[in-house]
């Protein structure tokens, strides 16, 4: 392959992932429930307990998940994201008739499959955007996942501010946002992302460093302009519509990344050509250093490298870091332990997520916007600090990744102990602590099953995960918060209930923390049983850079 068409295409490699980052910008849609959630329990005069099930109803929608992959290793990127953008436009498109009063309000059990509709939505696009961009950047893998993740952060905050600056917090124009935005721009990632083939030099992967530290300075770029924007407020309707300009500008900039790309790739056509090498997945992946993490491997690979028999008896059952069918991977206590962290670190940051309008009422805060918005950019950082620093630290010392759970587990109890003493100024410090520490989970968490169980089945992987989101809505959220708040509420008239006072949340709060120091646990004893794994990692890097260091002398 020439060095045109190699730097070509690199070049379309990184405007799908631009494209990738605009999904994940308008994909976080999910966190956004507390933005109308007061309007959809007056307007039908729910309790909390309804509505924090209603809130559940959405993230069910995510178990179904396991569709979304199942279908990436059948369908291409484009109908999976497709089927997303036409999931979410149904799905908060009703909810958007129902808030205007276009019609009547729907039964429950509609709004119910709505919110499911609406919520599931993401999963397509989610998992669209994950598995090509994890399979295309494989060397990588951290700081695509805090990046896309990161941008899922920012989503609620930018969709927040954009509500706040243009229609003055309407939940009725809010949720068309939800339903058009999040289509029109998954139509024009259709156009663009796929899977590319890799290059496999030392000069292409330092080439990568650099391009993800200009997205990483772009994502940091936007959360500070969004957290500036929420403390200084909207003065005047010309100040939003500048702010609303510079917003756009801002998330459309990663283009310079690709276009650079491209003319690059035409002004490298006389290069010498053993500068760069491309080679196809398959084959990379095969000739890799044994102790490296493999993407693919084959029945035979794995038992010749087992065992020095000349003969291939029968298959031998893969160890952690070689790939995984999903049954084989259910049957590891690793994956157990993983999955049950993970529930007690997203179930309770989704139990805050989705009660921040009533915790806000709660504790005297009659605007929660500001809450919400610090939630989502805080999570923000937590997801793309933690991808770039836990793989600055496996390229350096082989520190598990798991590790980084298991400080964010910790920091999450301080939150939501922080929270329950209902101090002055605790929502402010605790919004913040629980969108770090739930950021850090969930973009931590991505690249750590692909290194324990491989990439083949890393689709419905990562949606079996997923799973722990509806699951802990459900018991966090739909259970113990909607249950324990109903009874400290006073009735309203006409239906519904409200409840004011540190005691509404207070035992909600303990008892969350107490669920994530289980979880601090249980990560750190991943990291201990995983640690050989990740020693294996570091060591197969080293030999390849110091290959490359002696050539250049």
């Amino acid at each position: 392959m020439g060095i045109r068409e190699s730097h070509t295409f690199s070049a379309w490699k990184w405007l799908g992932f631009v494209s990738a980052v605009w999904v994940q910008t308008i994909s976080g849609n999910n966190y956004t429930f507390s933005n109308y959630s007061d309007a959809i329990k007056t307007l039908m005069n729910l309790t909390q307990l309804q509505l924090n099930n209603l809130s559940v109803a959405k993230d069910v929608g995510k178990a179904f998940g396991l569709l979304a992959g199942l279908a990436s290793d059948r369908l291409p990127t484009p109908v999976i994201l497709l089927i997303g953008a036409i999931e979410g436009l149904i799905g908060y498109g009703a909810q958007w008739l129902v808030v205007s009063q276009k019609i009547h309000p729907l039964p429950y059990w509609q709004m119910c499959i709505f919110m499911c509709l609406g919520g599931n939505s993401t999963t397509w696009m989610n998992t669209a955007v994950l598995v090509t961009c994890i399979r295309n950047f494989r060397r990588n893998r951290g700081p695509v996942s805090g990046i896309l993740k990161g941008y899922v952060g920012l989503s609620t905050a930018i969709f927040t501010d954009l509500c706040s600056a243009l229609f003055s917090d309407d939940p009725a124009r809010f949720l068309v946002m939800l339903a058009v935005i999040p289509f029109a721009v998954c139509l024009v990632a259709i156009l663009f992302l796929r899977e590319i083939p890799q290059s496999t030099s030392v000069a292409a992967e330092k080439e990568e460093a650099r391009y993800f530290a200009i997205f990483n300075i772009v994502a940091v770029v936007v959360a500070v302009y969004l957290l500036t924007y929420d403390l200084i407020g909207s003065t005047n309707q010309v100040f939003s519509l500048v702010f609303a300009v510079i917003l756009l500008i801002l998330l459309a900039s990663p283009l310079a990344v690709p276009i650079y790309a491209f003319v690059k790739s035409w002004r490298l056509v006389g290069f010498e050509a053993d500068m760069e090498r491309q080679q196809p997945l398959l084959k990379e992946e095969t000739t890799s250093p044994p102790a490296e993490t493999k993407e693919i491997i084959t029945e035979v690979a794995a038992a010749a490298s087992a065992d020095d028999a000349t003969v291939l008896v029968e298959k031998t059952k893969p160890v952690i870091g070689e790939e995984h069918t999903i049954m084989e991977a259910m049957q590891t206590w690793d994956f157990w332990v993983l999955f049950t962290s993970f529930l007690c670190g997203v179930g309770t940051g989704m139990a805050v997520i989705n009660n921040m309008a009533q915790i806000g009422l709660a504790l005297g805060h009659a605007d929660v916007s500001i809450f919400i918005s610090l939630t989502s950019i805080w999570g923000f950082f937590g997801r793309i600090i933690s991808g770039s620093v836990s793989e600055y630290f496996l390229k350096k010392a082989g520190t598990p990744r798991p590790l980084w759970n298991a400080a964010s587990q910790i920091l999450m109890a301080v939150g939501l102990l922080l929270m329950a003493l209902a101090l002055p100024g605790c929502l402010y410090i605790g919004s913040i602590v629980v969108g770090i520490c739930y950021g850090v989970r969930l973009a931590v968490t991505v690249p750590v099953a692909s290194e324990l169980f491989g990439l083949k089945y890393y689709g419905l992987l990562y949606n079996i995960l997923i799973l722990n989101l509806p699951i802990g809505s459900f018991l966090f959220s739909g259970l113990l918060a909607g249950y324990l708040y109903d009874a400290q509420a006073t009735p309203t008239p006409g239906g519904g209930n409200t409840c004011v006072g540190a005691h509404c949340y207070g035992l909600v709060f303990i008892i969350m923390a107490m669920a994530s120091l289980i979880g601090f646990g249980l990560d750190v004893l991943l990291a201990i049983r995983t640690k050989n794994i990740y020693t294996k990692i570091f060591n197969s890097r080293k030999p390849k850079k110091s290959l490359a260091a002696s050539n250049g002398q």
